[in-house]
């Protein structure tokens, strides 16, 4: 009778009278509760209405009564739609021991494995369904989705191709191949692929997604953002969609918008790691330091492996002057470098590291990672012309630091012998800054919605012989256009302090003092050393009206020190210099920028734990006018330097106000830039060697009036005679510098480091 009620079964669940199906087996079990295959049977057609858990239940129960393979495989199903991938992959094993040429068994073993993201197992199963079923347009494909995630897209190409002549009209080949062509950066190609999908299934959320990455990586903001608003409204809770769609409304400076959706996509998987690492990144340009590093934590909490999370997470804290752990996330950071590891990028271990040989092998290993060298566009070929043609790579043309500091230089370029031409890619266009920059070269051209590989075609079609990156690992940087190689000579400048560990910049533009020629093994570039320094700054610069201390918030006596960097430069040892400082000068204060909320917060918390009242901290507000700026600057008495990562611009800007600098020379090129600028102006006796001589000398400072009103005066003398503000000087060295590079390359030789002979002029007081 049983067998009979089971046969009904069978026969209403292939018709799919799924209830009656379910019905039959009930009967069956309950004069026979333990029969195997009404078991096997009640959990499929569970399986089938969607009640998971229950037939996962079922299915094992069948299989401890008698294991058979397709109990099993039916128990993987189940388990893999549960997302218990390691369990699933237990029972897909365990039917390819009973039955070996199962092969939809071997196929959910590799898919289990990709998933679990053991890709070379993975690869080995498909190998094993292509093998035994040649004709199988989706073992090929599968075979696919394995190379793809071992970075062998080559391959995979291939294996889809094989997918897609089998079967022309399968739409997830056309897909894959757009997602290996991606990989490739074949982001036209890609494009066709989706395009193909699309066209044979209109409704396919993936294909929307995956083309509105390629619309990204041709940086068409708003084309893909309509692409994975697509993908949602076709599966709204396509969590990689909703990713991507904030990541775009970010690329579109819509930041609010994007958080929003970001939250969403965590609402629907809480553990997403593109989620929580693209809303850190977004909590970070809001400058929601706290907020990003909480999520930086949960990142580390699911995978204590994330590529370059802890040094996010570093970062955002450092910019709070949360220096809780600080100790321990200096020693995790310099453990993983020396292991290899992907643990921080270079800009943001330049506040942390004390080490040249460490930052050298964090820009090494961060340039392999992400800007590999490409095929080279340019092959050797001689440009014949009058002039030299420079080409000056920026994010930055606008009211920023390195404009600042670079402007009156591209005026002063002797057209004679120079054509300039600069490559914008910054996302800032307006301003009075940028009026002028425009006016400074030969040719501004505006390459923000273009790729890497179209500008760096752009520079090769346009023949620049010396091509210059002017922002480095910093802000909307774009490393990977100088991969491709687009011009004789490249080089790095001023934007980033330090090496950028790629095999393509064959200089690094620097002095002697920020880069010792004993420290040459840890650059990637070669040197070209200017003399005085390797900064100069616009002597042109107005300064506004003095104000008065009380204007300011400042006591009208008293010895004012200041400090104007980025909070995420304070380091915890030299804010305990700072505070021994205000306690050994009664009546003093320390004056710092307004930065975050948290960073105030802490810094007040910090200086009562260290014995100082809260109100010997002032905070100054940010003023966008740059005179008044340098003009309070002067009401200061004396500016505390910070270590590892000096005052740069803020420095100069300092020393132009009449400001006397007082740094310790450190380890690392951004550790040297404030000596630098103090040789220059002829103050040696501002650099100190060490923390304890650091402090020594404030102290003298602070209690010679004379001395310190000594060197206001030579400060004040020194501005028309100094290097550092010599525009004129500072250009002609930087010509000959690209002479001599230019020269190099014309007679056939490699980079080498050399040395820019001085112009003579005279010697400062």
């Amino acid at each position: 009778m049983n067998d009979l009620l089971l046969q009904s079964a069978f026969r209403a669940q292939q018709a799919g009278n799924l209830a009656e199906a379910g019905r039959l087996c009930q009967e069956v079990l309950r004069t026979a509760p333990r029969h195997p295959m009404a078991l096997n049977l009640f959990a499929y057609v569970h399986m089938q209405t969607g009640n998971l858990p229950e037939a996962e239940r079922l299915f094992a129960e069948a299989i401890a009564i008698q294991p058979a393979p397709d109990m099993f495989y039916n128990r993987g199903c189940t388990l893999q739609a549960l997302r218990r991938f390691e369990e699933a992959f237990v029972c897909f094993q365990r039917v390819t021991e009973l039955q070996p040429d199962f092969v939809d068994a071997i196929v959910n073993c590799g898919i289990v494995q990709l998933a679990l993201r053991r890709y070379e197992a993975a690869l080995a199963s498909f190998d094993i369904v292509a093998e035994k079923a040649p004709e199988d347009a989706e073992a090929w494909n599968n075979r696919a989705n394995a190379l793809v995630e071992l970075g062998r897209e080559a391959e995979a190409l291939a294996s889809l191709d094989q997918a897609l002549t089998l079967n022309p009209g399968y739409v997830n080949a056309w897909n894959n191949r757009g997602v290996a062509m991606q990989r490739l950066n074949r982001h036209e190609e890609a494009f066709a692929a989706f395009e193909r999908a699309l066209a044979l299934a209109p409704e396919l959320a993936a294909g929307y997604n995956n083309r509105g990455n390629s619309f990204m990586a041709l940086r068409q903001y708003e084309k893909a953002y309509a692409d994975f608003e697509r993908a949602c409204v076709l599966s709204p809770n396509f969590a990689e969609a909703l990713v991507n769609r904030a990541t775009a409304l970010v690329a579109m400076r819509r930041v609010d918008e994007a958080l929003s959706i970001y939250d969403r996509a965590l609402r629907i998987e809480p553990n997403n790691l593109e989620a929580l690492r693209n809303r850190a990144n977004a909590l970070i340009v809001q400058r929601k330091f706290e907020e990003a590093a909480r999520d930086c934590e949960r990142l580390l909490a699911i995978d204590r492996d994330q590529k370059y999370v802890r040094g996010v997470l570093a970062h955002a804290k450092l910019q709070c002057c949360d220096w809780r752990d600080f100790v321990e996330t200096v020693g995790a950071v310099e453990s993983g470098l020396r292991s290899g590891r992907h643990v921080i990028s270079p800009f943001e271990n330049l506040a942390l590291s004390r080490s040249a040989a460490d930052q050298y092998s964090c820009a090494r290993i961060y340039a392999k990672d992400k800007y590999p060298p490409r095929a080279p566009l340019w092959r050797g070929e001689r440009y014949r012309r009058d002039k030299i043609r420079l080409g000056y790579l920026s994010a930055d043309f606008r009211n920023h630091a390195v404009a600042s500091l670079t402007a009156a230089v591209f005026e002063h370029h002797d057209r004679t012998r120079f054509e300039t031409i600069a490559f914008s890619f910054g996302s800032e266009k307006r301003g009075a800054m940028r009026t002028r920059l425009e006016a400074a070269f030969h040719r501004f051209i505006d390459v923000e919605r273009e790729n890497d590989e179209r500008i760096a075609a752009r520079i090769r079609e346009l023949e620049v012989d010396v091509v210059v990156d002017l922002t480095g690992y910093t802000g909307e940087c774009r490393p990977g256009i100088l991969t491709y190689r687009p011009a004789p000579v490249q080089a790095s400048y001023l934007g980033f302090s330090g090496t950028m560990g790629q095999e393509t910049i064959d200089y690094l533009i620097a002095d002697a003092t920020v880069v010792p020629q004993n420290e040459y093994a840890f650059y990637s570039e070669k040197i070209a050393y200017l003399p005085d320094c390797f900064i100069n700054y616009d002597p042109r610069r107005r300064i506004g009206p003095l104000p008065s201390r009380a204007a300011l918030g400042l006591p009208e006596s008293g010895f004012v020190f200041c400090s104007f960097n980025n909070s995420y430069k304070f380091a915890p040892e030299v804010f305990a210099v700072w505070m021994r400082l205000l306690r050994a000068v009664p009546g003093s204060v320390l004056w710092l920028p307004q930065g975050n909320p948290a960073a105030m917060r802490n810094l007040t918390t910090e200086a009562e734990a260290r014995g100082v009242a809260p109100d010997r901290l002032k905070f100054a507000p940010y003023i966008a006018e740059g005179d008044l700026h340098l003009a309070r600057m002067a009401c200061a008495d004396l500016f505390l330097d910070t270590l590892p990562y000096n005052a740069h611009t803020t420095a100069a800007d300092a020393l132009w106000a009449g400001l006397p600098l007082l740094t310790c020379k450190g380890a690392t090129f951004a550790g040297r830039v404030a000596a630098s600028l103090l040789s220059a102006c002829g103050l040696p006796e501002l650099i100190t060697d060490s923390l304890p001589a650091y402090e020594r000398r404030a102290l003298s400072l602070v209690r010679d009036a004379s001395a310190l009103a000594a060197i206001r005066r030579k400060l004040q003398d020194n501005r028309a005679t100094s290097p550092l503000f010599d525009t004129q000087r500072f250009t002609r060295h930087l010509e000959a510098a690209f002479v001599t590079m230019w020269e190099r390359q014309q007679r056939g030789e490699p980079p080498a480091s050399f040395m820019v002979t001085p112009l003579e002029m005279p010697a400062l007081s």
